[in-house]
């Protein structure tokens, strides 16, 4: 006779599903300098952004003759602080609408570092899983340590042996390179004034991991989207939410896949955003989540995350350039 076994419920961890899109397409990304140089900079970046929209919404038509698509914007608000909500986003929102655009999801940059209350970069940082390259012997510190990730061994340090011979220069090698090594060192934190300051491309990688709907605390989702009345936007940007919804589309905010239209400035933080996605132990049920609803849809996605995540890189005008990133 068998005996039963009584478990509490909570000790079963559950993962809560999202809902999700078939594609996620940002219509921008920039920084405070790219919003300091006024509406004229906005209307460029838009109107390049529309050139490109209708082919990214072809080729979903393309995998789903009725693509859900849902539209995002992110704010940079994390590294400068530059005027208020209540200025900023009614001149993206108009200049958008100008150009034909409608932006269905707003997020602060801000928000993917703490949403909440959550901490949210900390939460994935936690999660990383460095590829050991062939042949190390763990004499690297761990990236919890340094604050660098690497897609490979990196360049050993000149040293002299006991005998007072003087080693040689070695090159660094990709892990996973294919012929020849392309290899990258990724700073993902550094330290300002007793607190971590996250980088760039690391609050980059947890904004493709919310837009995927693979970011979960605890099980439940984060950086949920929360519905804007239409009332007045706030003075100060800590009073808005992190992430809202500005239309009512019925495309949910995060997605199968993501494409992001940007300035041709933003390759390198996106090539080092994907070598963090791909060092990442993304929440399992999570995982099997997407990837069952996916099949289930005939839209298989791939199975390494990085390769949900495309790209459209645009030529900025000449006097725009100069912007530089953070």
């Amino acid at each position: 006779m068998s005996e039963a076994v009584f478990q509490e419920t909570t000790a079963q961890p559950r993962t809560q599903s999202v809902p999700l899109a078939h594609l996620s397409l940002e219509l921008g990304h920039l920084y405070m300098e790219d919003f300091e140089a006024g509406p004229k900079r906005l209307g460029e970046h838009f109107a390049e952004v529309r050139a490109w929209v209708d082919a990214v919404n072809a080729s979903a038509a393309r995998r789903s003759g009725r693509p859900r698509v849902s539209t995002c914007f992110l704010i940079d608000d994390y590294f400068t602080r530059f005027s208020t909500p209540a200025e900023l986003i009614p001149m993206v929102l108009k200049e958008a609408e100008k150009a034909g655009l409608v932006i269905d999801y707003l997020a602060r940059e801000s928000g993917c570092a703490v949403a909440d209350r959550i901490e949210l970069a900390e939460s994935v940082m936690h999660r990383l899983v460095e590829s050991p390259p062939p042949g190390s012997y763990g004499s690297r510190p761990p990236v919890s340590q340094t604050g660098w990730l690497a897609n490979g061994q990196r360049t050993p340090s000149t040293s002299r042996s006991a005998l007072g011979e003087v080693k040689g220069w070695e090159s660094p090698q990709e892990t996973a390179a294919r012929n020849h090594s392309i290899f990258m060192d990724v700073e993902l934190w550094s330290e300002k004034d007793g607190r971590r300051l996250w980088s760039c491309p690391f609050l980059a990688a947890v904004w493709q991991l919310a837009r995927l709907g693979l970011l979960r605390h605890l099980g439940e989702p984060v950086l949920v989207p929360k519905q804007w009345d239409g009332e007045d936007f706030p003075h100060e940007w800590d009073r808005l939410p992190p992430l809202i919804k500005l239309t009512d589309t019925k495309a949910a905010f995060s997605a199968y896949r993501t494409c992001s239209l940007v300035p041709n400035r933003f390759i390198a933080v996106e090539d080092a955003v994907r070598l963090i996605l791909d060092q990442i132990d993304v929440d399992a049920g999570a995982l099997k989540q997407v990837a069952e609803r996916s099949a289930g849809e005939g839209m298989p996605v791939p199975a390494a995350v990085a390769q949900r995540a495309t790209y459209v890189f645009y030529e900025e005008p000449a006097d725009s350039s100069e912007a530089e990133g953070t």
